[in-house]
């Protein structure tokens, strides 16, 4: 009876874990680092989600120092739907317009719109998917973020 309570838990982790790992979206997905086909067990930990690399040797300069790649990891968990646009990431305002990038972004009015069609495709990533930008215009979905805090497991930032 003592190894039911155990076992019963164990499994109810298991399948919430099969649930959220089926929500994230790898099709098409390329390492932030090298620009490759990633591979779904090359992942790290990121703000409470994962990002996913095409080797061992992009997860680990990813780990090391992970700053640099903060934009394009922002936007990974986006394209791989483990977050999703809350506000303009410009201006933190509701959206009203938006523009599709490889995702859907919203932009509270057209003056922001303007200033990302006006961009580079550098400053363009910037913009949208800075830690700054993408605090105030992006969250991770809370199934995700709940499940690893319950699972022990909390996502950190880099």
């Amino acid at each position: 009876m003592k190894k039911l309570f155990v076992m019963a838990p164990l499994f109810a982790l298991l399948v919430a874990l099969g649930a959220v790992a089926s929500e994230v979206k790898l099709e098409g997905v390329k390492c932030l680092i090298a620009g490759r086909p990633i591979a779904a067990d090359k992942a790290a930990d990121y703000k409470g989600a994962k990002v996913y690399f095409c080797c061992g040797n992009c997860l680990g300069k990813f780990n090391k120092v992970a700053k640099p790649f903060a934009a394009k990891a922002n936007r990974q968990l986006v394209e791989t739907s483990q977050a999703k646009q809350k506000a303009c990431p410009l201006s933190g305002a509701p959206c009203n317009v938006s523009v599709e990038d490889g995702v859907k972004i919203g932009f509270c009015c057209n003056n922001c719109l303007g200033k990302y069609n006006d961009a580079t495709a550098e400053e363009r990533l910037n913009f949208v998917f800075s830690d700054a930008a993408f605090a105030k215009g992006f969250e991770v979905n809370k199934a995700r973020e709940e499940f690893l805090v319950e699972a022990g497991q909390p996502g950190h930032p880099r």
